[in-house]
């Protein structure tokens, strides 16, 4: 069964019978919470208080999202609405905008920065259709670099790649992505020469054996090494942000994919010891990992099959 979508049916708003009470009545019950006799949380937040509370169900949709769970994507959609007419309500009471503005103006911006779709130019090149939207961006809110707008409290992973991104539409990339990969090759070897300094840069060779005893890590000392190794680590990742660009993978997508995959692996771990009695202090580094391949042996078989 072929579940994609039919391209004739995309791009249909909701009908406006449906819509236009649904949105009005939600408007009504924020309101109403910020009511004298609503609720005494809601009456007191302000747009400051209420900024947590919008990263934590963002953050709540990307795992909904990636859950496929469609109930959840719907409750965590809800959730995410409820912080912006919220805000705009907060801002309504406080006489600043109201949640008409907001629609308004977003409105009116998507059809500016569509050019192509409602206005008189004729193009489907992605790139030229990027390179509109900068300039009419620019035209917009006149900066002083092509870099300043992206947000500062974006993960460092994502915004690595978004600096690149914005370097990149005025030329200022590698010519061919595959150059990219000696570029990371110089980053290592110069984050080698940091850490392993007093062995002129070359990594000990530590022959493969887990079952020897975890050595405990010693902590740099020298602030000014330390700072000097975070630099050349930055350098490693932003290359890595930079990979994740050219071959359109989002970093920071890619890494919670992994981070996901290790805390089922993990937790198959965890499962292990339980079922034979024990704790995870019990349990010998081989020991863990042979129940780490099992989860990642099951997990292909479960996508194969």
């Amino acid at each position: 069964m072929n579940d994609r979508p039919n391209p004739s049916d995309m791009g249909q708003p909701p009908v406006a019978d449906r819509l236009q009470p649904a949105f009005q009545k939600f408007c009504e019950v924020v309101a109403r919470l910020r009511a004298p006799d609503g609720c005494p949380w809601d009456r007191e937040q302000t747009l400051e208080t209420i900024k947590p509370y919008t990263l934590e169900e963002t953050y709540e949709l990307l795992e909904a999202i990636d859950s496929g769970d469609d109930a959840s994507i719907v409750e965590e959609l809800g959730d995410v609405l409820l912080q912006v007419v919220l805000d705009a309500q907060v801002a309504a009471d406080e006489k600043r905008f109201d949640i008409v503005d907001v629609i308004e103006v977003i409105t009116a911006k998507m059809i500016r920065r569509h050019p192509h779709v409602f206005g008189e130019v004729d193009t489907d090149d992605k790139m030229e259709i990027a390179r509109n939207w900068e300039r009419i961006k620019q035209s917009e809110k006149p900066r002083e670099s092509i870099l300043d707008g992206i947000p500062l409290d974006l993960p460092q992973l994502a915004r690595a790649a978004r600096i690149s991104k914005k370097a990149a539409r005025v030329g200022y990339d590698f010519p061919q992505r595959e150059m990219l990969f000696d570029k990371l090759t110089e980053e290592i070897d110069e984050l080698a020469a940091e850490l392993f300094a007093d062995q002129d840069g070359k990594i000990p060779h530590v022959p493969a054996a887990v079952e020897t005893p975890i050595v405990d890590d010693e902590p740099i000392a020298d602030p000014a090494r330390k700072a000097r190794i975070e630099s050349e680590l930055g350098d490693v990742l932003f290359v890595l942000a930079n990979i994740a660009r050219r071959w359109g993978i989002n970093p920071e997508e890619a890494l919670r994919a992994s981070n996901r995959k290790f805390t089922k692996r993990f937790q198959h771990i965890e499962q292990a010891a339980k079922q034979t009695g024990r704790s995870l202090h019990d349990m010998t580094v081989v020991e863990m990992e042979d129940a780490y391949q099992q989860a990642k042996r099951l997990a292909r078989e479960t996508k194969s099959g």
